[in-house]
């Protein structure tokens, strides 16, 4: 398997050239949404500083994609949870930024990447470009 995904990625210049996005996908989930409490004050001419006490605000999922040709990061979403849903919502917001390209994406075996309605809305995609 990790000869294809170097194939690919060693083909990425090519494919990008010909219009085709090759992109590589993952998710950082439990990301501390935080807020520093207090600034300190300063007098004229010296640097702000922030204080070691925040506020906590949950936690937050960042979907990023890689464009392996450019190094772009393209769509990522960021939200409370990445539920199967959530991993269409962002695939689908993705591939909105350049609907009449073709796209490739090379994610890992996480559950949500090769969940039912994922496969369905990659079908419905497939058959409207018939």
């Amino acid at each position: 398997m990790i000869q294809h995904i170097c194939y690919y990625y060693q083909l990425a210049p090519l494919l990008h050239f010909h219009g085709i996005h090759l992109i590589s996908t993952d998710e950082k989930p439990a990301i501390q949404a935080k807020e520093h409490d207090l600034i300190s004050q300063t007098n004229s001419g010296k640097i702000k500083r922030k204080e070691f006490e925040y506020t906590r605000h949950g936690t937050l999922c960042l979907i990023a994609n890689f464009e392996v040709a450019t190094g772009r990061v393209i769509s990522p979403s960021i939200g409370p949870t990445r539920t199967n849903q959530d991993f269409v919502n962002h695939i689908a917001q993705t591939v909105q930024s350049d609907p009449e390209a073709e796209w490739i994406f090379i994610v890992d075996q996480l559950n949500t990447h090769k969940s039912a309605i994922l496969v369905q809305w990659v079908a419905e995609k497939c058959n409207k470009k018939e």
